[in-house]
């Protein structure tokens, strides 16, 4: 998923997305346990896009508070 994407996004969208990714992640850390991941550049992307997300969301908390004050 792009930022652009994501900035679509709102912040509860997001940290329902965040934990699919943080399944997913945990799904590929157990198969490169076992040997079965082939792809190992899988949970860096993974890691990347999970970060991604919360900077997002950060971004929109503040955002949030900046108007508010």
């Amino acid at each position: 998923m792009k930022i652009q994407e994501m900035r679509g996004l709102s912040a509860d969208e997001l940290e329902a997305r965040i934990k699919e990714w943080q399944e997913e992640l945990f799904r590929a850390r157990c198969e490169q346990t076992i040997g079965q991941l082939g792809n190992t550049d899988k949970l860096r992307g993974l890691r990347r896009i999970i970060a991604r997300a919360h900077t997002i969301i950060n971004e929109l908390r503040s955002s949030e508070k900046s108007a508010n004050a």
